[in-house]
């Protein structure tokens, strides 16, 4: 109904057209707030793992170690590694994400050196940083030696400052 005195129009309950609108924007508020709210925590938890946790599927197989020869650089994409045999026999799973941004790092066999696209960090065969802006060496996965079988635990990834000797694992 109108009040022909009155500039607004009133619903039957007595309420104004303006007061409705006001209760329809002050509910579209707590809903826009409680979604930001929901996306703000789903962002910040979805890369956490559970503790206690173990996935047997995090466990690859890479090969037999007589087919992997001393002194070479494999890509494993799939497994998101380089496996690099030193040329004294040991392993060493380098994570492919370079340590700066998280850009795939690619091998460079002419200058035998790591490379990130993104930024031009540069690592050598152990991992180290030879070219910042990467903060520190690559991430390393747990090698695993069983029965003639190189295996990588792609669950244990070991964040490290420098290369050590006792990264490498022998078989």
């Amino acid at each position: 109904m109108f009040n022909r005195n009155k500039k607004e129009a009133i619903i039957s309950d007595g309420i104004t057209r303006r007061s409705f609108f006001k209760r329809i924007w002050i509910w579209l508020g707590v809903v826009a707030g409680l979604e930001f709210v929901g996306l703000s925590l789903s962002f910040l938890f979805s890369g956490k793992r559970r503790v206690g946790t173990k996935d047997l599927n995090q466990v690859k197989v890479i090969g037999r170690l007589e087919d992997i020869r001393p002194g070479s650089v494999y890509p494993y994409r799939s497994g998101q590694l380089y496996l690099v045999r030193m040329a004294d026999g040991g392993f060493l799973a380098l994570s492919l994400k370079c340590t700066h941004l998280g850009c795939s790092i690619s091998w460079n066999e002419d200058d035998e050196k790591f490379i990130c696209p993104c930024h031009s960090s540069e690592f050598d065969k152990y991992g180290d940083v030879l070219s910042p802006p990467a903060p520190h060496a690559l991430d390393i996965y747990e090698v695993i030696i069983e029965e003639g079988m190189l295996k990588v635990d792609l669950g244990k990834k070991v964040k490290r400052k420098k290369f050590e000797k006792t990264d490498l694992t022998y078989g």
